[in-house]
């Protein structure tokens, strides 16, 4: 069974993430936890009539986040034939987001957080801005990414883009490898550098380790060049027709050109194509 957390803003945009984590687990036995974070001293500011007595300010704001976790789970019923393998819960914490998303991880034993984000000309709302940054920087948790134009297609390609400088344990690479046997994914692995260099002997045997790990699966290396990482993705990803693409969690300084803006918050790149983010178990 896989526990499935789905934060939530109640906005279209992480609705669109909690329908493609509903269709992209389909098929497995999953508790997913629909949660909610708000912080006090908002409700505070927006509701000054209520100030003097915390415990009523609390009920106040809780009323209505109660009411838009129900209309989700209407949402989800009215959208969804019946899923006997699917159970639904709903969440609701007074706290900052990420503390919220760490003590829910751990206590409820969470495989996967699914969130949405909007590309950097749309940040505006709480969740799907600098949270979801934080998120698959800051929270030691597999995270998959959906942006707000993505739909679920099958995934015959994945990208695994690599600098081969493995500075984690391969076991780090389990959730892909399971992913690639339950799709029957082609895995590409991408490396791209600004210059045309040889791979020192450290990348070579990173290289040969992850051939190793993935030679029992449909895989196959590139390599590109070009002064602009984005720009190589760009054009790889578009002509490949990359469904999904992967990284891990410590190697996302090396790609912040490929996903992000000048700051890792500012999501910016390639609106449509989800990514999966790894971190190493804890």
């Amino acid at each position: 069974m896989r526990n499935i957390l789905l934060p939530t803003d109640f906005s279209e945009n992480s609705w669109n993430a909690i329908k493609y984590a509903i269709r992209f687990f389909e098929k497995e036995t999953c508790n997913f936890y629909l949660l909610h974070v708000s912080r006090l001293s908002h409700a505070i500011l927006n509701d000054s009539t209520y100030m003097d007595t915390p415990d009523v300010l609390v009920d106040v704001d809780t009323k209505p986040v109660k009411k838009e976790l129900r209309n989700i789970l209407k949402r989800i019923a009215k959208g969804f034939l019946p899923n006997k393998k699917h159970r639904f819960y709903t969440l609701f914490d007074y706290n900052f987001f990420i503390e919220s998303v760490r003590k829910h991880v751990e206590e409820k034993k969470i495989d996967f957080i699914v969130m949405g984000t909007k590309g950097a000309s749309g940040l505006k709302e709480i969740i799907v801005g600098s949270n979801t940054g934080d998120v698959i920087t800051k929270v030691k948790c597999t995270t998959l990414v959906i942006p707000e134009d993505a739909k679920l297609v099958k995934l015959k390609e994945i990208a695994f883009p690599s600098d081969f400088s493995l500075s984690y344990n391969i076991e780090i690479l389990d959730p892909l490898y399971e992913l690639l046997e339950k799709c029957k994914s082609t895995l590409r692995i991408l490396h791209i550098s600004k210059r045309k260099d040889n791979l020192n002997s450290n990348q070579n045997k990173s290289k040969e380790l992850l051939e190793d790990y993935f030679s029992p699966l449909p895989h196959s290396f590139h390599y590109l060049t070009n002064k602009k990482v984005e720009d190589a993705v760009q054009y790889f990803i578009e002509n490949r027709n990359i469904n999904m693409i992967c990284m891990v969690a410590k190697n996302l300084n090396y790609f912040q050109h490929i996903l992000f803006h000048s700051k890792v918050e500012a999501i910016s790149y390639n609106t449509k194509t989800p990514f999966l983010v790894l971190h190493e178990k804890t």
